[in-house]
């Protein structure tokens, strides 16, 4: 039998370095993307999107501090909703110095597929507090047409 030296530090610092990989490839998955078959980065910021459903609508709602709805722009487009916009980074302050900053800022893209059966032309949102609030109406079921059909003879 092998008699090793435990080395805590060594152990520690494997774990952090596993640590930090995973945090990259996942910062990196949100902060980049393909679009249009092009790789681009898309900033840090996204938006926290809670997505729920009652009998009559689809709703989506999206937490945007410090927006305003023209930095925003909703498209709907074969069953795909896309959110984007940029949330501007404030003026730094000539006078300050800081010693932190950690309120995200940048460019965002959203994308949510949609189940079918809903009126992409009846779709509202509304802009309250920072909140972005889209309702997709959903369609009634069309009910199945019985016709009868005349028979002719010959």
């Amino acid at each position: 039998m092998t008699v090793y030296r435990w080395e805590p530090r060594r152990d520690f610092e494997a774990a952090s370095r596993k640590l930090r990989r995973v945090f990259n490839d996942v910062e990196g998955a949100v902060t980049s993307g393909l679009q249009n078959g092009i790789h681009v980065e898309l900033g840090t910021f996204s938006p926290r999107v809670d997505i729920s459903e009652s009998k009559e609508n689809i709703w989506v709602r999206a937490e945007l501090p410090g927006m305003k709805a023209e930095d925003v722009k909703i498209t709907l487009s074969e069953g795909t909703l896309t959110l984007r916009g940029e949330k501007k980074r404030l003026e730094e302050s000539k006078t300050e110095s800081f010693h932190r900053i950690e309120r995200s800022h940048g460019e965002f893209v959203r994308q949510f597929s949609l189940p079918t059966g809903l009126d992409e032309d009846a779709v509202e949102a509304n802009f309250v507090d920072g909140i972005l609030e889209i309702k997709i109406p959903k369609r009634e079921p069309e009910k199945p047409r019985e016709r009868e059909v005349k028979i002719s003879v010959k």
